[in-house]
């Protein structure tokens, strides 16, 4: 799974930039393991910087950090069952809690407000209204009036 970009380096010492897709910056913790140009990078530390991070990795100098530059970094998934995975809720059929069938999950959209599932009929449904998400099948609690437009 991606969750963000290396960017250029920062200094002589190895350290990069990092834009995080991610809304779960322990994904830059000390000791974890990422993945980038099929090599595991260790992160020995992070801090952030405006809207990136700056990021130093074990055993990364001015030369090796330039070779990185642009390059994807991956990680696999992190195990909360609380969480909503967009992976998840594409392709799934979205239901509500009484069974009505609203179609099939075609996007998540990114917004300020909410992000909201994208409905293969256009009709959109913020993600706060998702009560699970389990077997190809997404259930929702929405609000009277959402779908009467």
């Amino acid at each position: 799974m991606i969750v963000g970009r290396i960017g250029r380096p920062h200094g002589v010492q190895g350290e990069v930039y990092v834009d995080l897709t991610t809304d779960r910056e322990e994904r830059l913790a000390v000791g974890s393991r990422l993945w980038a140009r099929d090599e595991e990078l260790e992160v020995v530390a992070a801090r952030p910087s405006a809207r990136r991070w700056l990021v130093t990795f074990a055993g990364f100098d001015r030369t090796r950090a330039e070779r990185f530059t642009s390059a994807e970094l991956l990680a696999e998934p992190i195990d909360d069952p609380d969480a909503l995975w967009i992976h998840d809720l594409i392709g799934s059929r979205v239901v509500e809690l009484d069974g009505t069938d609203r179609g099939t999950c075609t996007a998540v959209v990114d917004n300020p407000a909410s992000d909201l599932i994208e409905l293969d009929s256009g009709a959109l449904v913020p993600v706060r209204f998702v009560v699970s998400c389990t077997d190809g099948v997404t259930t929702i609690d929405p609000p009277d009036g959402l779908f009467d437009m």
